[in-house]
């Protein structure tokens, strides 16, 4: 049985840390359009003049603001959903559209708190366990983060990457300590490692960075440490090439894309990893059973 109240309480989390999450991508884009101006890189000027003053703001400073009119954000501004619904997804300062993604990423991290709960294939009785789950939950947060900087700019910033490698650190250390033979868990994850990453580092190194840009081979070592099973991290990689495909090809028959054309994989393989990380072992035991 599921706990109402749990759910309750991981759905509003969600919501806010998938606020925080909106919030966070202007902010590294802004940095990296800083950045790559810095470097002597060709930027969007529009787009820099835009989104420059997130890119200065100290931390305990920073407030959130509409990107068109500088309008800084108050607190009823700032509740999920609740605010973009009622402001009818306009600032309210100069009523131009404030976009869909805010909205879109604060109700996909709400749903994914609540169903990694309900689907959680571990264990939730000790401390440890419960830990276990919220490191998950936590680098969800980083992934969501990096699922909509390179759907919308084909970049993953490196420094929510290497977040994220981290909570997969403690994540397979968490494990380790759970199920106690560490033989086994650093077999099964240097294994998951090697698949999500090692694959497309040999990809990127063959086509010399033609085919797949580095950036998915380090979210392959983060989504790997979180599988922490090689035959998770091919059912993954399945799951991120099918669904890839799936939207890929519609869009080549219809010549909306060209075989050309740039097309993110790192939400393919972040979504294949969730789906995998929380329906994976079922898969796995019933194929061991016959009954698939």
């Amino acid at each position: 049985m599921f706990d109402p109240l749990v759910m309750t309480l991981l759905a509003v989390l969600g919501l806010l840390f998938g606020s925080f999450a909106g919030a966070t991508v202007w902010r590294l884009r802004a940095r990296q359009l800083v950045a790559d101006k810095k470097a002597g890189e060709a930027v969007d000027a529009k787009e820099l003049k835009q989104l420059k003053p997130l890119a200065h703001q100290k931390v305990l400073k920073d407030r959130s603001r509409c990107l068109s009119c500088g309008y800084t954000l108050r607190w009823y501004d700032l509740i999920p959903i609740v605010s973009w619904l009622s402001l009818k997804g306009r600032c309210r300062s100069c009523r131009k559209p404030i976009g869909r993604m805010e909205p879109l990423l604060e109700v996909g991290m709400a749903v994914f708190f609540v169903a990694s709960y309900i689907f959680w294939p571990f264990l939730l009785t000790t401390p440890l366990e419960v830990a276990f789950l919220a490191v998950w939950l936590l680098a969800g947060v980083g992934l969501i983060i990096l699922f909509a900087y390179d759907a919308k700019w084909y970049l993953l910033p490196n420094s929510v990457t290497f977040t994220v490698v981290a909570l997969g650190v403690v994540s397979v250390v968490l494990r380790g300590f759970m199920i106690g033979n560490w033989e086994s868990i650093l077999f099964n994850t240097l294994g998951a490692v090697g698949v999500l990453s090692g694959i497309y580092l040999v990809l990127y190194l063959v086509s010399k960075g033609r085919w797949i840009g580095f950036g998915d081979i380090k979210l392959g070592l983060a989504l790997g440490l979180l599988l922490a099973d090689w035959q998770l991290a091919l059912l993954a990689l399945f799951a991120a090439n099918l669904l890839g495909c799936l939207v890929v090809i519609p869009f080549l028959l219809t010549k909306k894309l060209s075989r050309t054309s740039q097309v993110p994989f790192g939400p393919f393989l972040i979504i294949g990893m969730i789906v995998t990380q929380l329906f994976g072992w079922y898969l796995l035991e019933w194929t061991a059973l016959g009954v698939i």
